[in-house]
This record gives C-alpha cells, structure tokens and sequence, in this order.
C-alpha cells in the first residue's frame, strides 16, 4: 500500500509490469489503469518500482507517451537535489565502470560556475573534469550523458568517430542532446515581457 492517499484512490482495471527503459533506475514499471480517473496521470515510486496511474480508456500507445513523460518528470524532480563534488565523482566512477569497462578514471570532477557557454570540460593531462552548474536541476540521465562525453575525453581527446563510437554505449546519448539543444534553443528565444508571471 502507498504512503500517499491520493494514489489509493480508484480501484485499477488493469495493471501491467514492464522492465524500465534503459538508463531508468527503477527495476520494473507499474502502469495502473483506473475507471475513476479522467484526465490526470501521475506516478511515484514504490520501492524500486515506479507505478505510474492512467485513466483506463487510454490506448496503448498514449499510455507509453506517458509512461515515458512521467519518468522524466520523476527523473527531474529527482536530480533538483544537487549533488555535491564527491557525490558527482562517485557518480562518475560508477559510469565509467557501467560504460567504459573503468578505462575512464578522472582525478577530479567538480561543478563550476564559469562555465556560460559549455555544458562540460575535461583536461586530460591533468584528468580533471568540470560541469557547469547550469546541469543542476536536469533530469539524470542528462547529467550522466555530459559526465560520460567528459570521461570519454580521458580516453579520446578530440570527437572523431571514435569518440561517438564510446558514448554509443550510452543508450540516452541521442536523448539528452536533444534536451540540451532545446536548452540552448529555448535560451536563444526573444524575451516576452509579461510571459511567466513578469
């Protein structure tokens, strides 16, 4: 039983189990239709599974669009608590080892905040690796992307088909390049006086 009542609510007509989509870090997602509910999805967790709620007259295909969006919501709400510089070379290591067999072995990572025009930057020589603190608040998968094309850098220095053939590995690549194009797209987009409340 959920800690939240408002996910008891409704009794579900159908409930399916499905493996995550990869990079996910639940085990397994729940969909859970319910004949009670209209128009609202949500999702939390439970455990190392991700339920997430749908109204029972979805079609299969918008309860995947769905499942898909409120991964990425949870994965948001999620990486807003901001990881500090050891918690972020911890995570690094664990990358390195999922993706680049340990190979990729940094003698620092760090966030900074003079970083405006980059999402990331590694020294080689000196095995240094530096994000900019604008990933902060990014869904995780975002962030792992930037910290593996950086830990890629210790092991190819120039971005040659080499180094796309290593963050191949990564199944999110294409994923989170788009998110960050549409970072810079939605930066580069003229100001609305009176837009969000202004």
């Amino acid at each position: 039983m959920s800690a939240d009542p408002l996910h008891r609510a409704g009794s579900p007509q159908r409930s399916t189990t499905s493996p995550p989509p990869s990079g996910s870090k639940a085990s397994a997602i729940e969909v859970r239709r319910s004949s009670r509910r209209r128009r609202t999805v949500s999702a939390y967790r439970e455990g190392d599974r991700t339920v997430v709620l749908i109204p029972a007259r979805m079609s299969e295909a918008e309860e995947q669009r769905w499942v898909n969006v409120m991964l990425d919501k949870l994965a948001a709400q999620e990486s807003r608590r901001v990881l500090g510089d050891a918690e972020l070379a911890e995570r690094a290591e664990r990358l390195s080892e999922q993706y680049f067999d340990g190979r990729a072995r940094p003698n620092s990572v760090r966030w900074v905040t003079n970083q405006n025009t980059r999402w990331g930057s590694c020294t080689p020589a000196e095995g240094s690796i530096r994000l900019s603190h604008r990933l902060q608040g990014m869904p995780e998968y975002v962030v792992d992307y930037v910290l593996l094309h950086e830990l890629a850098h210790l092991l190819v220095p120039g971005h040659g088909p080499r180094f796309w053939r290593l963050l191949d590995a990564y199944p999110r690549t294409e994923r989170a390049r788009g998110y960050l194009e549409g970072v810079v797209a939605a930066d580069r987009l003229p100001h609305v006086p009176g837009a969000r409340g202004e």
